[in-house]
């Protein structure tokens, strides 16, 4: 068992974390909301800026593509997601398990309930280089990968990865939130505030997720209870 301090303790910086990219959500949120003009103007400079160049560039948006449909598409995180499930079921970590199963389904369902919510209309060209469904705010690719990194990372860590392992995945991780950000934007189907909104979102999930976890089981992989070994020279 784990004293209830020592829990709150351990996932205090995840709570601070998780609370601070929630303020920071909602204020984004409610500007993109009222539509407020600094910010309107600054993502249409943006964007229009990035369509430009990539409407001269047929190759690097077959490169952003395949990035953004292959390589850092939600269904590939999803699957991500899904390895690390099932592996972790299988090891007997079945808390665990289930929590990082349900994290990644309420990331979902929180990113397509706030699309219908705003109902912010997505960039429109009248050359586009690429095309997407549902509303704009927030970027679900953004998102689903912020969430995924996290809780990959953050099961590294519970399990004692090595520094070359953790340093290596932290930066694989970095480079991929950041890398379908810049996509979703080269491509002309997000908005920049859709993109930071999709991270700040996914970082409060992530990192609330986590400190509910570490709340109720002190941060241990698992918590079955284990056998107690006989001390030697006793009966």
């Amino acid at each position: 068992m784990h004293s209830p301090s020592r829990s709150a303790r351990t996932g205090l910086p995840f709570l601070v974390t998780g609370l601070a990219c929630a303020v920071l959500s909602v204020v984004l949120l409610s500007l993109v909301a009222v539509r407020w003009p600094p910010l309107i103007s600054a993502d249409g400079s943006v964007a229009e800026a990035l369509h430009r160049d990539a409407v001269g560039e047929p190759v690097l948006v077959h490169v952003n593509r395949v990035l953004t449909d292959w390589v850092w598409d939600p269904w590939t995180m999803r699957a991500l997601t899904a390895v690390a499930v099932v592996t972790l079921w299988w090891r007997g970590a079945r808390l665990l398990a289930v929590w990082v199963a349900v994290t990644s389904a309420v990331t979902t369902l929180v990113q397509q309930g706030l699309k219908a919510l705003v109902g912010r209309e997505r960039p429109r060209w009248p050359d586009p280089v690429d095309s997407a469904n549902y509303a704009a705010f927030p970027s679900g690719h953004v998102m689903t990968a912020a969430v995924t990194c996290g809780l990959l990372l953050w099961l590294l860590r519970l399990h004692g990865a090595q520094p070359p392992l953790w340093w290596g995945s932290l930066a694989l991780a970095v480079v991929s939130v950041t890398g379908v950000a810049l996509t979703r934007l080269y491509l002309g189907v997000h908005w920049p505030s859709d993109v930071l909104g999709g991270a700040l979102l996914g970082g409060a999930v992530c990192a609330l997720s986590v400190a509910a976890y570490t709340r109720r089981t002190g941060g241990s992989p698992s918590t079955r209870s284990r056998p107690c070994r006989p001390v030697a020279g006793r009966r």
